[in-house]
């Protein structure tokens, strides 16, 4: 099975470097636009393409990982005029219903499969491997790349038709961004109540109120890094997907609206391109309190 991968930054490089040494056999030629991430590749003997249109060339298979809709539907333009009859498209990256939808049928009327299969849980665990995936495609698209897939990452759900995966990555990532800012008030309270913090930290995480989020990015609010490899920008286009769906589906989000605007309040404050686990230094300036304690990472391994 011969695979092309487009999209080589903070996940999409974690994710081909993984299908790479996955000694399955699989063929794999990677492309990005920065022709700094290159280096990484070059030093697992994987192919370069210097184009989106050449990586796919003969390729049974792309995978796509990219920062919005936009710049997929950009590189979908370029490689359907290059792949051949029959190949398949797999778009890690994380959009909306619409958009999946949208570009999905322009695909699948240039004769290609089409599967949508964002994936969750930071990228540290994509360093790992153990990423999860979620899937939204037909299952027999789905069979055809699942020991790809498997090599990406660690658990694996197949949602339901093209569309669902969408769904589902947006729900997990508004609880994370929910979560983050729970987080954040939760250490400040232990600070000013004058807790050591490492101790406290460690306390929730043995509590009922313990979460994903507060395990791995509250590691990094106390060691002052804040360093996930995940910019205030895409934290608000998710948020903005979650609250399109409340609109669609009738469901009031009142968490995840304070959640927003907390962050446009982040973004406004510290910029997109900031780290979105900043968003606790937005309570950390107001208090003029910083939430640090000794033996905590700068980044998650």
């Amino acid at each position: 099975m011969r695979y092309a991968y487009i999209g080589l930054g903070n996940l999409g490089g974690h994710l081909a470097a993984s299908l790479a040494g996955a000694g399955a056999g699989f063929e794999l030629v990677v492309h990005d636009r920065d022709p700094a991430a290159r280096a990484r590749f070059d030093a697992l003997g994987v192919a370069w393409a210097d184009s989106p249109a050449e990586a796919v060339s003969g390729a049974d298979a792309v995978f796509t990982c990219l920062p919005s809709p936009k710049v997929s539907e950009a590189v979908l333009a370029q490689i359907l005029p290059a792949m051949k009859p029959g190949a398949d498209w797999i778009e890690m990256s994380t959009l909306g219903r619409e958009d999946v939808l949208r570009l999905a049928e322009r695909a699948q009327a240039a004769g290609m499969g089409v599967l949508e299969c964002p994936v969750t849980g930071g990228v540290h665990l994509a360093a790992q491997g153990k990423i999860t995936v979620l899937a939204g495609g037909p299952a027999e698209v789905v069979a055809r790349h699942r020991p790809a897939l498997d090599a990406m990452g660690g658990q694996f759900f197949h949602m339901g038709e093209l569309g669902s995966a969408a769904i589902i990555k947006v729900i997990t990532n508004m609880l994370a961004f929910i979560h983050l800012v729970a987080d954040g008030e939760a250490l400040m309270l232990a600070k000013r109540g004058g807790l050591d913090l490492k101790t406290a930290w460690q306390a929730i995480a043995a509590s009922s109120g313990n979460s994903f989020v507060h395990e791995t990015e509250g590691q990094l609010i106390l060691n002052g890094s804040y360093d996930i490899a995940f910019t205030m920008d895409l934290a608000l286009k998710d948020l903005g997907f979650a609250m399109g769906f409340g609109r669609e589906f009738g469901v009031p989000l009142d968490l995840a609206s304070t959640a927003e605007q907390t962050f446009l309040k982040g973004r406004a404050a510290y910029g997109g391109a900031a780290q979105s686990t900043q968003i606790v230094k937005l309570l950390e300036d107001v208090l003029g309190t910083d939430l640090r304690a000794e033996g905590f990472p700068a980044r998650l391994e």
